[in-house]
């Protein structure tokens, strides 16, 4: 196949993103006219790529842990854990900024989701920002960057699916999104730290550990489901589709003991849960077709060639590879991007000597800033609809939360061992 098969290939693509499509027809509607315009394959090849692409077990994970996030968020499990970090951190400067990241960090051990943090947590946080006088822009900007720990700290949907896809241990990829998840938060509070100093924003009451520890017994039934889902994992217990199916016995357990989810709530969530999930696996499954496009026809080995040939040091390819999975993650949605990627890098990472879990967690912290770029922007969407805020005014409050995410990216770029510390030290 010629090279300017697949540059149609791409441009067509692009293309019908643009016009509003939904990602799913995009792809596979691409590539199905790519398939009978060049004659390559029959035309049946189409559907059994897309439930070739979605037949995996693992894959079973990604709805059970939409669905026991949903749960905590209906449970009213989430205002516990946002109590819980307001104890915690609400007394430094810009309180309840460091409280929306604090709260994130513990929301990530349960959820997955970006989407989920944004949509669940993010109201609650929102609301209380603005009660408290913040700036509505910065209130939505630091709910949307914080919510991009959700799938770098274990569990992560993003990376169930990248451990499908690369055949790698997904277990070791969650242990290696603790530390740079843990960064990101930190990088996060350090800047939230600056502009509520310059912009004189409240703190809320002072630190008492009486106060704590009320917050912490009220909370503690909560704050054990990450033990659960990421201990289970990390000790053997579960597989990382147990560990989902555990989190949502154990939200459904802890709705019934708070009786803050009724038996129509419950079916609603589920019922919400598999429409996303459908979705989900179709885009899954369109970006099969597509990702088997580019295999077949040699692109990942001709764009490894092209990068070797035109980069010689470890630190440009590394760079290389950032800058087109952060343009990647503008377009198309992080599970999709996973799909299409990860068999057009993995030739060249193991050509350069990265490792298959370091790629993972850089594959997905790139694709997680992508969830607050246009066009996709995903979580600023959400956040958009949840704020009354336009979408332009989102995008310019998270404008100053790049900095530090990208230089968490960039400093887990060049340090291997922030990913790989954990996984080499569990799992050796």
């Amino acid at each position: 196949m010629t090279e300017s098969h697949i540059g149609f290939l791409f441009a067509l693509t692009f293309l019908v993103i643009v016009t509003g499509l939904p990602v799913a027809f995009c792809l596979a509607g691409a590539s199905y006219v790519f398939v009978t315009a060049t004659g390559s394959a029959p035309d049946i090849v189409i559907a059994h790529r897309i439930i070739n692409g979605m037949d995996s077990f693992p894959l079973l994970a990604i709805p059970f842990f939409i669905l026991a996030g949903s749960l905590m968020n209906s449970a009213g499990i989430t205002n516990r854990l946002f109590d819980f970090a307001k104890a915690l951190v609400g007394w430094l400067p810009g309180g309840l900024g460091h409280v929306n990241v604090g709260a994130s960090i513990i929301f990530a051990g349960m959820s997955g989701a970006a989407v989920a943090d944004a949509g669940g947590l993010g109201t609650i946080e929102i609301k209380a920002m603005r009660d408290a006088g913040y700036d509505p822009d910065f209130s939505v900007g630091i709910t949307a960057a914080s919510s991009t720990i959700g799938p770098i700290i274990p569990p992560s949907l993003p990376m169930v699916a990248f451990g499908v896809m690369a055949s790698c241990s997904v277990g070791q990829l969650f242990a290696a999104g603790f530390i740079p998840g843990l960064l990101m938060g930190a990088s996060l509070m350090v800047i939230v730290a600056y502009m509520a100093h310059k912009r004189n924003y409240p703190r809320e009451e002072r630190f008492s550990l009486s106060h704590v520890g009320r917050s912490f017994k009220s909370s503690f039934l909560s704050l054990v489901t990450p033990a659960i889902i990421v201990g289970g994992i990390l000790t053997g217990v579960f597989t990382p589709t147990e560990s989902a199916i555990a989190a949502v016995a154990y939200a459904i357990a802890l709705g019934c003991y708070y009786r803050s989810l009724s038996f129509k709530r419950l079916i609603s969530v589920s019922m919400e849960t598999l429409d996303t999930m459908s979705t989900i696996l179709m885009i899954i499954g369109a970006a099969a077709v597509f990702a088997w496009i580019l295999t077949s026809n040699q692109v990942a080995d001709n764009f490894s060639s092209f990068v070797m040939e035109n980069f010689e040091s470890r630190w440009m390819i590394l760079l290389t590879i950032n800058i087109i999975l952060l343009v990647v993650g503008c377009f198309l949605e992080p599970i999709a991007a996973i799909t299409i990627m990860v068999p057009v890098l993995m030739p060249l990472a193991k050509m350069v000597g990265i490792d298959i879990i370091h790629l993972g967690v850089l594959m997905v912290l790139n694709l997680m800033i992508g969830l607050l770029t246009p066009p996709v922007g995903t979580v600023l969407y959400v956040l958009s609809r949840v704020s009354n805020l336009k979408f332009e005014r989102c995008l310019s409050g998270t404008a100053p939360f790049f900095i530090p995410l990208v230089t968490v990216l960039l400093l887990v770029t060049y340090c291997e061992q922030i990913s790989l510390f954990l996984p080499s030290l569990i799992y050796r």
